[in-house]
């Protein structure tokens, strides 16, 4: 696997809230996480950080034999610490109250992987040259989309595209939607927060991504891409392709 990453403030906030991690287990899986925390100065970049570094902890040390449904179970179990965490933080400091933050993560193994998620960060999974959403948004626009309020294109320009219907550590019990899927040689897996989804549109994302260079080459062309499109919010991307060998890791601070 080749993985490789990135994080910008953008161009208008003063405080990057995204938080990431990528780590490699002595059984060769990849643990993938981009949060976006909400709240603002000592609440959104507290939370999004409290809860990518629980998530990293619960699952450390998970053991060679596991299931896919056990991955699935453990990650699950990890948003869910998480999430009782980053409540209890935020009721014990009232300075911090009412911060949360979305929780996009996948447990990926060389011919599989799993996913858990809450919020409006997002997991693609590229293969032969099609995109594909592996998780859906929980927000008011994808309610509205669902219900047939509202086009797509509609969705795209909403004054409310930016409200969630469910966040990690907003309340004492969270509900994780999960996943899995399967990928081959040559998929790439992306994660990312809204502020990459929301300024590149994904005709774009599948022209960058099916170009044959680094994959750091291609997260930076992507963020670089919010960036111009005015980059008004934090941008956090991770990219990882199955190459069918060890596992190269690249990334840096924007």
């Amino acid at each position: 696997m080749e993985i490789a990453m990135k994080s910008h403030i953008g161009c208008v906030r003063q405080l990057n809230e995204d938080f990431y991690a990528c780590t490699v287990d002595l059984n060769g899986r990849v643990l993938a996480i981009v949060a976006d925390g909400m709240g603002g100065h000592q609440a959104g970049d507290v939370a999004s950080k409290m809860a990518v570094e629980r998530i990293v902890s619960e699952l450390h040390g998970l053991g060679a034999d596991t299931t896919a449904e056990d991955e699935r179970e453990h990650l699950m179990r990890a948003l869910i610490r998480a999430n009782e965490e980053v409540y209890a933080y935020a009721e014990s400091h009232p300075e911090c109250n009412g911060m949360g933050t979305t929780v996009v993560a996948t447990l990926i193994s060389p011919d599989y992987g799993v996913t858990a998620h809450i919020g409006d960060s997002r997991l693609y999974h590229f293969h032969t040259g099609d995109l594909t959403q592996r998780t859906e948004d929980h927000s008011l626009v994808q309610e509205l989309l669902r219900s047939g309020q509202i086009t797509p294109q509609e969705a795209h320009l909403h004054p409310q595209r930016n409200v969630l219907m469910r966040a990690l550590g907003t309340e004492p019990d969270a509900l994780i939607d999960l996943g899995e899927f399967s990928w081959v040689e040559g998929d790439i897996l992306l994660l990312c927060s809204d502020g990459l989804s929301n300024k590149v549109p994904e005709p774009i994302m599948v022209d960058l991504l099916g170009k044959p260079v680094p994959l750091q080459e291609t997260v930076d062309a992507l963020v670089q891409h919010a960036l111009n499109a005015g980059g008004e919010d934090n941008i956090t991307c991770i990219a990882v392709r199955n190459t069918g060998k060890p596992i190269e890791v690249s990334g840096e601070e924007g």
